[in-house]
Protein backbone atom coordinates (compact mmCIF):
# COMPACT_ATOMS: atom_id res chain seq x y z
CA UNK A 1 0.00 0.00 0.00
CA UNK A 2 1.68 3.19 -1.23
CA UNK A 3 0.58 6.18 0.80
CA UNK A 4 1.61 9.69 1.73
CA UNK A 5 1.99 10.92 5.31
CA UNK A 6 -1.10 11.65 7.44
CA UNK A 7 -3.34 9.54 5.18
CA UNK A 8 -4.87 7.19 7.84
CA UNK A 9 -2.16 4.79 6.67
CA UNK A 10 -1.53 3.49 10.19
CA UNK A 11 -5.23 2.90 10.83
CA UNK A 12 -5.36 0.94 7.58
CA UNK A 13 -2.34 -1.09 8.69
CA UNK A 14 -4.19 -1.79 11.97
CA UNK A 15 -7.17 -2.94 9.91
CA UNK A 16 -5.17 -5.44 7.88
CA UNK A 17 -3.24 -6.53 10.95
CA UNK A 18 -6.54 -7.64 12.49
CA UNK A 19 -6.84 -10.40 9.91
CA UNK A 20 -5.57 -13.75 11.07
CA UNK A 21 -4.03 -14.50 7.67
CA UNK A 22 -2.04 -11.27 7.33
CA UNK A 23 1.45 -10.16 8.38
CA UNK A 24 1.97 -6.39 8.45
CA UNK A 25 5.14 -4.33 8.04
CA UNK A 26 5.43 -0.65 8.96
CA UNK A 27 7.38 1.61 6.55
CA UNK A 28 10.33 -0.70 5.91
CA UNK A 29 12.19 1.87 3.77
CA UNK A 30 12.09 4.67 6.37
CA UNK A 31 15.71 4.33 7.51
CA UNK A 32 16.93 4.27 3.92
CA UNK A 33 14.94 7.41 3.18
CA UNK A 34 16.36 9.26 6.19
CA UNK A 35 19.91 8.28 5.29
CA UNK A 36 19.56 9.10 1.58
CA UNK A 37 17.64 12.36 1.99
CA UNK A 38 19.17 13.70 5.19
CA UNK A 39 15.65 14.57 6.39
CA UNK A 40 15.55 15.61 10.05
CA UNK A 41 12.49 13.72 11.25
CA UNK A 42 11.65 12.98 14.89
CA UNK A 43 13.59 9.97 16.23
CA UNK A 44 15.91 10.07 13.21
CA UNK A 45 18.90 8.49 14.96
CA UNK A 46 16.78 5.86 16.66
CA UNK A 47 15.26 4.85 13.31
CA UNK A 48 18.64 4.69 11.60
CA UNK A 49 19.89 2.47 14.39
CA UNK A 50 16.88 0.16 14.52
CA UNK A 51 16.09 -0.40 10.85
CA UNK A 52 17.99 -1.73 7.83
CA UNK A 53 19.28 1.19 5.72
CA UNK A 54 20.26 -0.70 2.55
CA UNK A 55 17.22 -0.59 0.26
CA UNK A 56 18.47 -3.62 -1.69
CA UNK A 57 18.39 -5.79 1.43
CA UNK A 58 14.97 -4.42 2.33
CA UNK A 59 13.62 -5.10 -1.18
CA UNK A 60 14.99 -8.64 -1.10
CA UNK A 61 13.16 -9.28 2.17
CA UNK A 62 9.92 -7.68 0.97
CA UNK A 63 9.82 -9.86 -2.13
CA UNK A 64 10.66 -13.05 -0.25
CA UNK A 65 8.42 -15.51 1.60
CA UNK A 66 5.55 -14.11 3.67
CA UNK A 67 6.70 -14.19 7.32
CA UNK A 68 5.17 -16.35 10.05
CA UNK A 69 3.46 -18.66 7.58
CA UNK A 70 0.78 -16.09 6.72
CA UNK A 71 -0.80 -15.94 3.26
CA UNK A 72 -0.97 -12.13 2.91
CA UNK A 73 1.80 -9.59 3.51
CA UNK A 74 0.48 -6.08 4.03
CA UNK A 75 3.34 -3.65 3.52
CA UNK A 76 2.69 -0.05 4.55
CA UNK A 77 4.92 2.12 2.36
CA UNK A 78 5.37 5.88 2.13
CA UNK A 79 5.76 6.98 -1.48
CA UNK A 80 8.44 9.53 -0.59
CA UNK A 81 10.63 6.75 0.77
CA UNK A 82 11.27 5.82 -2.87
CA UNK A 83 14.28 8.09 -3.28
CA UNK A 84 15.85 8.44 -6.73
CA UNK A 85 18.52 5.85 -6.00
CA UNK A 86 15.97 3.13 -5.26
CA UNK A 87 15.52 0.96 -8.33
CA UNK A 88 11.90 0.08 -9.07
CA UNK A 89 12.11 -3.38 -10.70
CA UNK A 90 11.45 -5.27 -7.45
CA UNK A 91 8.11 -3.51 -7.02
CA UNK A 92 6.74 -5.52 -9.94
CA UNK A 93 6.83 -8.57 -7.66
CA UNK A 94 4.34 -6.89 -5.31
CA UNK A 95 0.66 -6.07 -5.80
CA UNK A 96 0.62 -2.29 -5.51
CA UNK A 97 -2.32 -0.32 -4.14
CA UNK A 98 -2.59 3.39 -3.39
CA UNK A 99 -4.01 5.35 -0.45
CA UNK A 100 -4.65 9.06 -1.04
CA UNK A 101 -6.00 12.01 0.94
CA UNK A 102 -7.24 15.46 -0.06
CA UNK A 103 -4.09 17.66 -0.09
CA UNK A 104 -5.37 20.48 2.11
CA UNK A 105 -6.16 18.06 4.93
CA UNK A 106 -2.87 16.23 4.48
CA UNK A 107 -0.73 19.39 4.39
CA UNK A 108 -2.34 21.07 7.40
CA UNK A 109 -1.78 17.91 9.43
CA UNK A 110 1.77 17.22 8.24
CA UNK A 111 3.11 20.72 8.89
CA UNK A 112 2.53 20.24 12.60
CA UNK A 113 5.55 17.93 12.51
CA UNK A 114 7.40 18.85 9.29
CA UNK A 115 6.71 22.57 8.77
CA UNK A 116 8.05 23.14 5.23
CA UNK A 117 7.05 20.18 3.05
CA UNK A 118 7.50 19.90 -0.70
CA UNK A 119 5.16 17.89 -2.95
CA UNK A 120 7.79 15.14 -2.85
CA UNK A 121 7.64 15.06 0.96
CA UNK A 122 3.90 14.48 0.62
CA UNK A 123 4.52 11.59 -1.81
CA UNK A 124 1.92 12.48 -4.45
CA UNK A 125 4.40 12.78 -7.36
CA UNK A 126 5.86 9.39 -6.45
CA UNK A 127 2.41 7.84 -6.14
CA UNK A 128 1.44 9.04 -9.63
CA UNK A 129 4.77 7.87 -11.08
CA UNK A 130 4.36 4.43 -9.56
CA UNK A 131 0.65 4.21 -10.44
CA UNK A 132 1.44 4.91 -14.10
CA UNK A 133 4.32 2.43 -14.11
CA UNK A 134 2.19 -0.34 -12.60
CA UNK A 135 -0.69 0.31 -14.99
CA UNK A 136 1.64 0.35 -18.00
CA UNK A 137 3.37 -2.85 -16.92
CA UNK A 138 0.25 -4.84 -16.07
CA UNK A 139 -2.35 -3.36 -18.43
CA UNK A 140 -4.69 -3.05 -15.44
CA UNK A 141 -5.60 -0.15 -13.17
CA UNK A 142 -4.16 -0.74 -9.69
CA UNK A 143 -6.56 -0.18 -6.76
CA UNK A 144 -6.77 3.36 -5.35
CA UNK A 145 -8.69 4.24 -2.19
CA UNK A 146 -9.33 7.66 -0.71
CA UNK A 147 -8.97 8.22 3.03
CA UNK A 148 -12.28 10.05 3.36
CA UNK A 149 -14.14 7.24 1.57
CA UNK A 150 -12.61 4.71 3.98
CA UNK A 151 -13.68 6.74 7.02
CA UNK A 152 -17.21 7.31 5.72
CA UNK A 153 -17.83 3.76 4.43
CA UNK A 154 -15.13 1.47 5.84
CA UNK A 155 -16.87 -1.83 5.22
CA UNK A 156 -17.89 -0.87 1.68
CA UNK A 157 -14.47 0.44 0.62
CA UNK A 158 -12.52 -2.38 2.26
CA UNK A 159 -14.82 -4.89 0.59
CA UNK A 160 -14.15 -3.25 -2.78
CA UNK A 161 -10.42 -3.30 -2.09
CA UNK A 162 -10.48 -6.97 -1.14
CA UNK A 163 -12.49 -7.78 -4.27
CA UNK A 164 -9.95 -5.92 -6.40
CA UNK A 165 -7.22 -8.08 -4.82
CA UNK A 166 -9.18 -11.36 -5.20
CA UNK A 167 -9.42 -11.66 -1.43
CA UNK A 168 -12.38 -12.25 0.85
CA UNK A 169 -13.33 -9.34 3.08
CA UNK A 170 -12.91 -10.16 6.78
CA UNK A 171 -15.12 -8.26 9.26
CA UNK A 172 -12.16 -8.32 11.67
CA UNK A 173 -10.74 -5.51 9.53
CA UNK A 174 -13.23 -3.08 11.06
CA UNK A 175 -11.66 -2.98 14.53
CA UNK A 176 -8.36 -3.36 16.35
CA UNK A 177 -6.80 -3.13 19.82
CA UNK A 178 -6.29 0.30 21.37
CA UNK A 179 -2.74 1.59 21.88
CA UNK A 180 0.58 1.22 20.15
CA UNK A 181 1.24 -2.20 18.64
CA UNK A 182 4.32 -4.46 18.43
CA UNK A 183 4.20 -4.09 14.64
CA UNK A 184 4.59 -0.28 14.85
CA UNK A 185 7.89 1.28 13.86
CA UNK A 186 10.13 2.84 16.51
CA UNK A 187 8.84 6.26 15.39
CA UNK A 188 5.32 5.48 16.64
CA UNK A 189 5.61 7.61 19.78
CA UNK A 190 6.14 10.68 17.59
CA UNK A 191 3.54 10.07 14.88
CA UNK A 192 0.82 7.69 16.13
CA UNK A 193 -0.75 9.51 19.09
CA UNK A 194 -4.16 9.85 17.43
CA UNK A 195 -4.46 6.36 16.00
CA UNK A 196 -3.30 4.83 19.30
CA UNK A 197 -6.53 6.14 20.86
CA UNK A 198 -8.75 4.39 18.32
CA UNK A 199 -10.22 0.93 18.01
CA UNK A 200 -11.99 1.42 14.67
CA UNK A 201 -12.30 3.85 11.79
CA UNK A 202 -13.83 7.07 13.11
CA UNK A 203 -16.11 9.40 11.14
CA UNK A 204 -14.45 11.88 8.81
CA UNK A 205 -14.13 15.29 10.47
CA UNK A 206 -12.80 18.26 8.54
CA UNK A 207 -10.87 20.59 10.85
CA UNK A 208 -11.40 23.49 8.47
CA UNK A 209 -7.73 24.50 8.61
CA UNK A 210 -6.31 26.42 5.67
CA UNK A 211 -2.97 25.85 3.97
CA UNK A 212 -0.57 28.70 4.83
CA UNK A 213 -0.04 31.21 2.03
CA UNK A 214 3.62 30.33 1.61
CA UNK A 215 2.63 26.73 0.77
CA UNK A 216 0.02 27.73 -1.83
CA UNK A 217 2.16 26.53 -4.75
CA UNK A 218 2.87 23.23 -3.01
CA UNK A 219 -0.86 22.81 -2.43
CA UNK A 220 -1.72 23.60 -6.05
CA UNK A 221 0.79 21.09 -7.40
CA UNK A 222 -0.45 18.42 -5.03
CA UNK A 223 -4.05 18.95 -6.13
CA UNK A 224 -3.11 18.12 -9.71
CA UNK A 225 -1.53 14.82 -8.70
CA UNK A 226 -4.33 14.01 -6.28
CA UNK A 227 -7.09 14.56 -8.83
CA UNK A 228 -5.41 12.18 -11.27
CA UNK A 229 -5.51 9.40 -8.70
CA UNK A 230 -8.90 10.38 -7.26
CA UNK A 231 -10.51 9.78 -10.65
CA UNK A 232 -9.35 6.15 -10.45
CA UNK A 233 -10.44 5.41 -6.89
CA UNK A 234 -12.67 2.55 -5.83
CA UNK A 235 -16.05 3.93 -4.75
Amino acid sequence: MWSGPRNISTALMRSWGSRGDTFVTDEPLYAHYLQASGARHPAREEILEAQERDWRKVASWLTGPVPEGRTIWYQKHMGHHLTDDVERDWIAELTSCFLIREPREMITSYIKIVPEPTPWDLALPQQVELFDAVRDATGATPPVIDSRDVLEQPERILTLLCEALDLEFDPAMLSWARGLQPTDGVWAAHWYDSVAQTTTFGPHRSKGEEVPDHLAEVHAECIGYYERLYEQRLH
